[in-house]
């Protein structure tokens, strides 16, 4: 880990000292802004993350096994037969 590194994790550490200490003074002053303030930004930063997966899984593309699109192989003995090969099995093959 290199100097500038440290500096900034030192800096976010400061930084995140600062932001408890002017907490802590607002709700001692009984500041209503102190707490609304910190809890806008966690429902915000929560419903963002609820927004994303909702988006993510309304807009992922997956393509369907083709052998259950076309009813499988149920009634087949051998079950192996029908499996593409992986690229293990094709390093095998390309090795003979």
């Amino acid at each position: 880990m290199n100097q500038t590194s440290r500096n900034q994790g030192w800096a976010i550490t400061a930084a995140a000292g600062v932001a408890a200490l002017l907490f802590v003074i607002g709700i001692l002053n009984g500041s209503y802004l102190a707490l609304a303030i910190p809890v806008a930004i966690v429902t915000l930063f929560a419903l963002g993350l609820v927004a994303w997966v909702g988006y993510t899984i309304a807009t992922i593309q997956i393509d369907a096994d083709v052998s259950l699109e076309a009813g499988g192989d149920e009634g087949s003995q051998d079950g192996d037969a029908h499996e593409k090969p992986t690229s293990s099995d094709d390093a095998a093959s390309n090795a003979a």
